[in-house]
């Protein structure tokens, strides 16, 4: 049985770095209340994943795990999905998070990075809602988000270095990248690669909420430093969940709805109207 989609200021999309963890009630936060889990909403592209909804004080808030992604769905519907009903709940302002792989060579395991930029290798470009709009990506992602999620990263003692800026290279996976693919990465100036900034960031700026990511250093790119090894990149999921769910709540405590950041206006009536 479906549910009634709720009205929701806020999103979080949980990625791999809290994949291990039941959030948010496993941070055990006193501000989070009204939990509200396993719904499922119908969408035009099919069912969507499960999500929870909960406030955080007076915040209301959608959540949902790995980007929506399931066995049965393709990754393009899922986002399909998820930004569906975003939009249909009114979300203004969405946080994701993800573990990528450092193509910098300065950047190591457990370092923070805020991305500001992305280059789109995936495969997903062409993933939308309706078309409508024309969408300028000179600022894909909202600078007041950026800044919440910085500084609640920031004050956290635990956590690794933390860096303001950076470019995402986004692919498609689930395999990671061939040293000769990283080698062209890093010649285009890319910092870190992952696989779901693209299409979350499209699809946020056509909904017209704001955009912004949190992603942990989870190994070096193949060809960076040194060769990764399966128990580090292990220990970095399960040992980083909660240090990394707190940070996300952290950064919500401090945004706000308003859209002072001027990210809804990043969109445009589209030009290619059908006769």
């Amino acid at each position: 049985m479906t549910a009634e989609i709720p009205r929701a200021d806020f999103a979080i999309i949980g990625g791999s770095s809290t994949f291990s963890l039941n959030f948010p009630e496993d941070l055990h936060a006193p501000d989070i209340s009204m939990i509200k889990s396993g719904l499922v909403f119908d969408t035009p592209y099919g069912e969507s994943p499960p999500m929870k909804f909960f406030t955080l004080g007076t915040k209301t808030v959608l959540n949902l795990k790995m980007h929506g992604w399931r066995p049965g769905v393709s990754r393009a519907d899922a986002s399909r999905q998820v930004f569906w009903v975003f939009r249909a709940a009114g979300v203004k302002k969405i946080l994701s998070e993800g573990g990528v792989g450092a193509i910098n060579h300065l950047l190591r395991p457990r370092d923070i990075l805020v991305p500001s930029d992305y280059i789109d290798f995936s495969m997903r470009k062409d993933v939308e809602l309706d078309g409508g709009y024309l969408l300028t990506m000179r600022r894909p992602v909202c600078a007041d988000l950026s800044r919440c999620l910085t500084a609640a990263a920031e004050e956290e003692t635990d956590a690794g270095r933390v860096f303001d800026r950076g470019i995402y290279a986004v692919t498609d996976g689930r395999h990671f990248e061939s040293v000769a693919e990283v080698d062209m990465l890093k010649r285009l100036g890319a910092d870190v690669v992952g696989q779901s900034m693209c299409p979350e960031v499209y699809l946020a700026r056509e909904t017209g909420a704001c955009y912004a990511r949190l992603d942990v250093v989870t190994n070096y790119a193949e060809g960076i430093v040194t060769s990764w090894g399966h128990d580090e990149l292990e220990n970095i999921f399960y040992a980083q969940a909660a240090l990394l769910g707190g940070i996300l709540l952290s950064a919500l405590r401090r945004a706000t709805v308003g859209q002072k950041c001027g990210c809804p206006q990043l969109r445009h009536p589209t030009l290619l109207k059908t006769p």
